[in-house]
This record gives C-alpha cells, structure tokens and sequence, in this order.
C-alpha cells in the first residue's frame, strides 16, 4: 500500500466517525514530515456550526500544533473534495498538497475557474474514490430510510 493510500485510510477512520455521529461523513488528517497532526471530522451538526467541515477543523488543529498559520510543507488527505469554504481557508493556509478521496462535483470547489486554492498547492485525486464515494452515498440512503 502506498503512503497516499495509508494516510487516506486514515481520513476514512475519520469520516466513519463523523457517520456514527450522524455527520455526513467527511474526514481528513493533516500529515507533515510523514506524521499525522491533525484529524477531524464533520461536526457542524454537533457544534451547530456551518463551518465546522473536518478541512476546517484540521486547519485549525494543524496550525496550533505547528504553531503558525501556514501550511505550506503539510498534506491534507480529506476523503470528499473540499467545498468553495474550505478551499479558500486552504488557500490562505499555504498549504502544500491536497490529497482528495471522492470528487463533489455539486459543491466541490474543482468546478471554479480558476481554482480557488494557492497556486503552489499540489493537488492529487482519487486516491481511494470509490470507498470515499460509497460512505457518502450509504449514508445518504440510510438517512432516506
């Protein structure tokens, strides 16, 4: 398994909770220097906050680990892609890669020309879609229920 996949699976551990919390199920884990800092999940329903996305719980737990707001030699694994929100405060966080799950193409910040994130962020997708995808999509038919 590569580190990609390692990492993404992480994140996943954090969107099945998110799930079990009744959250949709988004997660996502900030990596620097091959080392996790930061895990999250979806909790606007528990916080009663429209921001509180796991990217933006992440961010936040990122930069108070590494003391500073920039994230510019960190990773994001987040296992459905970022809304137009989290893909402007991953912007102003610098940060170095983003590593998606599934694609959002409804309310994914991918649909903006030009893209919404820093110039300087690698970009990577698909790692583990179909997993990413079936969680999000499972726990939409069981809420239809």
């Amino acid at each position: 398994m590569d580190k990609h996949e390692t990492f993404m699976r992480k994140a996943l551990d954090e969107a099945r909770t998110a799930a079990a919390e009744g959250e949709i199920p988004v997660g996502a884990i900030i990596v620097c220097g091959n080392r996790i800092i930061a895990r999250a999940h979806n909790q606007t329903e528990r916080l009663n906050d429209v921001t509180a996305h796991a990217e933006m719980l992440a961010i936040t737990s990122a930069a108070s680990t590494l003391g500073g707001k920039y994230l510019n030699e960190c990773t994001m694994y987040v296992t459905l892609e970022p809304c137009t929100m989290c893909g402007g405060a991953l912007a102003w966080a610098q940060l170095g890669e983003l590593v998606i799950g599934a694609p959002d193409p409804q309310r994914g910040f991918g649909r903006l020309t030009p893209s919404i994130l820093h110039p300087k962020t690698k970009v990577t997708t698909g790692i583990l879609a179909e997993e990413c995808s079936e969680l999000v999509k499972q726990f939409f038919a069981d809420r239809r229920k």
